[in-house]
C-alpha cells in the first residue's frame, strides 16, 4: 500500500504551563491546520494566565539532541522558532537550522502577554547576528520589531514598512510586521519582502483572550510552508485562520486573566459535549 506524504513542522520554542502559548498552542496550531507537529522545547516555564512565574532553560547540548533527532528521522516541511532566551542556544539552533532545508520562520517572542519579559538583551543580540540571516520569515510585533532595531515603536503604517525594510537589510527573506497590539480599529499586519509590500487586514476583536496570537500566527504559517503554500498565500491562510480563532475565543473562560484564543474554532467547544 503506498504511503501519502504527510506535511511536518517543527516548533523550537518554550513550554507554556498554562497550555495558551509556546510549544503548546504550536502544535495545536498545527493539529488545527492538518499539519503533523514535531517539537523541541528550549526553556520550561511555569506561567498561567495571570502571568510567568519563572524559567528554565533547556540545556543548549539538549536542545541540539532534540533537533538532530527530529531532522535525522522527520521529512520537516517547515521550522518555526519561538522564545529562545540563552545567546549559546541561539547559536546551537542556527547551527542546526543552517543544514536544513525547510523554511524557518522565526517570531522573536521577548515579552509575554502579561507584560514578563522572556529572553536577556544578550539573546536579542544573539538571535539578530545569528538566526535574523536564516529566517524564510521573521514576525516581530511592534514591540519586537523596535527592539531588534534599537528604535521607537512605529506609530503607523508607512513606519511599520519603513521598519520591516530595516529588518529586511538585517537577513530575513521576508518580514511580517505585525501590527495586532496597535490601538486601531484594524489589525493591520505588513508583508516586507525584497519585491515590495503586501497588507493584511481584518477587523479588530474586542476580547479579553488574546495570550498566545503571536505563537498561533507564526506557527499557523509554518503550517502553511509546510503544506507548500507560497509564503504570501501562508500569511493570509494564518491570518484568516487567528482572526476566528480570536472571534471564537472571546468567551472561552480558561484562568482568572489574559485566556488563550481558540485554536480549535468551529468545533465543539470544550465542556458542552454530549
Amino acid at each position: 500500500m503506498s504511503r501519502s506524504t504527510t506535511p511536518i513542522a517543527l516548533t523550537i520554542a518554550g513550554s507554556d504551563s498554562g497550555g495558551g502559548a509556546g510549544i503548546q498552542a504550536d502544535l495545536k496550531t498545527f493539529a488545527a491546520l492538518g499539519v503533523y507537529g514535531a517539537s523541541v522545547i528550549t526553556a520550561i516555564t511555569a506561567q498561567n494566565t495571570l502571568g510567568v512565574r519563572g524559567v528554565h532553560d533547556v540545556p543548549a547540548g539538549m536542545v541540539a539532541a532534540q533537533i538532530a533527532a527530529v531532522l535525522d528521522d522527520l521529512a520537516v516541511g517547515a521550522v518555526k522558532v519561538g522564545m529562545v532566551s540563552r545567546p549559546a542556544t541561539v547559536r546551537i539552533i542556527a547551527a542546526a537550522l543552517a543544514r536544513c532545508p525547510a523554511p524557518v520562520v522565526l517570531d522573536p517572542v521577548m515579552i509575554a502577554t502579561s507584560g514578563d519579559r522572556l529572553i536577556s538583551d544578550a539573546a536579542v543580540a544573539a538571535l539578530r547576528a545569528h538566526l535574523l540571516p536564516l529566517a524564510a520569515c521573521l514576525t516581530p510585533n511592534l514591540a519586537e520589531a523596535a527592539t531588534l532595531l534599537g528604535a521607537d515603536m512605529a506609530a503607523d503604517e508607512a513606519a511599520m514598512a519603513d521598519q520591516g525594510r530595516r529588518l529586511l537589510a538585517l537577513g530575513p527573506k521576508a518580514v511580517l510586521m505585525k501590527g495586532g497590539h496597535a490601538d486601531r480599529p484594524e489589525a493591520v499586519d505588513i508583508l516586507v519582502t525584497a519585491t515590495g509590500i503586501d497588507r493584511f487586514a481584518a477587523a479588530r476583536i474586542d476580547s479579553p483572550n488574546l495570550h498566545g496570537t503571536g505563537c498561533t500566527l507564526s506557527s499557523a504559517i509554518a503550517a502553511g510552508l509546510a503544506r507548500g503554500l507560497a509564503l504570501v498565500e501562508a500569511v493570509g491562510e494564518a491570518k484568516a485562520y487567528l482572526t476566528r480563532a480570536i472571534a471564537a475565543g472571546r468567551t472561552m473562560r480558561v484562568g482568572r486573566g489574559h485566556g488563550p484564543v481558540d485554536h480549535f474554532a468551529g468545533r465543539e467547544p470544550i465542556g458542552q459535549g454530549a
